[in-house]
């Protein structure tokens, strides 16, 4: 991890940051204290002359990755959902990083696509395009199917782009180690950042686990009114391969498309953003780059989302916590927004829940009294977890991703129409799930399952306390008659819960 090759790397990141002015953004960003500040910066200064240029007209950050390459722009794509690392300021400039470069050629995909599918390309399609989009991880080619005559689309990694990416996070991991091992280092928790983004990274290098991702959002959203995905061909997808159906529609960032086809952009952009917060709060499992680039507006007015590779997931749990939170801000009941992250255990029980509240009454209320054209329910979460963290309750990082997702699906949503309200948008979608999770069906279903659990145990509830016992017997000498009544009361308990279990498969499945 730490040989010649990683040192050069770093030499050339520290001297294209502080070339591009990047370095002083990124200090300021980590809240690097002074010692280090100076310490780094007297490191690199030397080796400036060696740094890439990069395009000027971008701004400092965003420039200086875009030079260092593919590793270095998905690194600020990743850091750019996590304002609580890098502050806000940072993370909305690494946002707008463009992930495109030059394409590869079309006859090292069709290798690639050999390679995978273990056949000739031409056995498969009969025809692929050149690259239709170029990103810093795969391309896109549009391909006809040889046997059915149907168009898809065929994502290929970029050759070599693994062993690429395994030598800069090695770099990235060195570097972290020397930041931890330099004064006040410790407490910006490079290693950690480091293994959240290569933790993402490794996900999207195996295109079967984007596919995964693409077939469990088609399960959960194929009874959705007015949305649909590209199917997904298994049959010829791979690690570096991922085949799916065309997507066939207008851009949805084209607003002069949209309404060259006759859509309803209003509709659409309630649908767009009604749609977001069905699937987080409903599935858990949400599109976490829905931005305009993996949009379009099928011939039919269905929404398609395409480009699954990254993807954000919530526990059924917190989805009600939240539910409950966006509810109690909609209906401006502070207290109860309060009273909810104590009752969660989000907010340390020895803080007062009377002052919580006020802090929360001073986040709702400014948002409330704007024009509803710029009441935003992601600056609402935003503002929300900076009060929440001052009270001592730790980020949560996929809720950071929520919020800075339910920001992109916001900006899509006001880019098909400006005056959008978005709390008349959310209301009935969060009523309705507070409904479904809170109100006394949703408690029948909870003991529902939670009968099905135990009856599963129950046949092996006897034969668990008769082993307890002989523990016990080795510390202690049991009552022999005491201990066959605890196993008989058990077998009873375990038929009682067997039955249950039964009962419970029948009436609440």
């Amino acid at each position: 991890m730490r040989g010649p090759h990683n040192i050069w790397r770093l030499i050339r990141t520290g001297a294209t940051l502080e070339r591009t002015g990047a370095m002083g953004v990124v200090l300021d960003a980590f809240g690097a204290p002074k010692v280090l500040r100076v310490v780094v910066r007297s490191a690199v200064w030397p080796f400036r002359w060696l740094g890439i240029k990069g395009d000027p007209s971008m701004p400092a950050a965003t420039r200086a990755l875009t030079a260092l390459g593919p590793a270095y722009i998905k690194f600020g794509q990743v850091l750019s959902t996590r304002p609580d690392v890098v502050g806000e300021e940072l993370a909305n400039q690494l946002r707008v990083l463009q992930d495109s470069l030059p394409p590869f050629s079309l006859d090292k995909a069709k290798k690639t696509i050999e390679v995978e599918l273990e056949r000739p390309w031409d056995e498969v399609f009969s025809e692929i395009s050149e690259p239709v989009a170029a990103a810093s991880i795969a391309q896109v080619h549009k391909a006809r199917l040889k046997d059915t005559g149907d168009l898809v689309a065929v994502k290929v990694l970029r050759p070599g782009i693994e062993r690429a990416f395994r030598k800069d996070i090695d770099a990235f991991y060195l570097a972290a180690w020397l930041i931890e091992n330099l004064p006040g280092g410790r407490r910006l928790r490079p290693q950690d950042v480091i293994a959240h983004f290569e933790g993402v990274v490794m996900g999207e290098l195996d295109l079967r686990l984007e596919s995964a991702s693409a077939s469990e959002f088609a399960a959960n959203t194929a009874k959705d009114e007015g949305f649909t995905l590209p199917a997904i061909k298994w049959a010829l997808s791979s690690r570096r391969v991922m085949t799916l159906g065309w997507a066939d529609g207008a851009p949805m960032g084209d607003n002069a498309a949209i309404d060259a086809a006759g859509h309803d952009r209003r509709a659409l952009g309630e649908r767009v953003l009604r749609l977001f917060l069905m699937h987080a709060l409903r599935d858990g499992y949400f599109h976490a780059d829905m931005h305009q680039g993996n949009l379009k507006v099928a011939p039919n007015g269905d929404i398609i989302a395409y480009d699954f590779g990254i993807m954000g997931h919530i526990d059924e749990y917190t989805r009600r916590v939240y539910a409950e939170i966006l509810f109690g801000f909609i209906k401006r009941d502070y207290k109860r927004v309060a009273e909810v992250h104590f009752e969660a255990g989000y907010v340390p029980a020895d803080r007062d829940v009377d002052e919580f509240a006020r802090a929360l009454r001073a986040v709702g209320e400014p948002i409330f009294g704007m024009d509803a054209t710029h009441i935003s329910m992601g600056r609402l979460l935003s503002y929300l977890f900076e009060v929440t963290e001052r009270f001592g309750m730790e980020t949560r990082t996929e809720l950071i991703l929520l919020q800075r997702t339910m920001v992109v699906v916001e900006g899509v949503a006001r880019s098909l129409n400006p005056q959008i309200n978005i709390w008349e948008v959310a209301r009935p979608v969060v009523e309705d799930y507070i409904t479904r999770s809170i109100g006394p069906k949703a408690v029948l279903t909870d003991l529902g399952r939670t009968l099905r659990v135990l009856g599963r145990f129950g046949p092996r509830l006897p034969a668990m306390v008769e082993a307890a016992l002989i523990r016990q017997s080795t510390v202690e000498t049991p009552e022999p008659k005491r201990g066959r009544g605890l196993v008989f009361v058990a077998g009873l308990a375990g038929v009682a819960l067997g039955v249950a279990g039964t009962l419970a498969a029948v009436f609440f499945s």
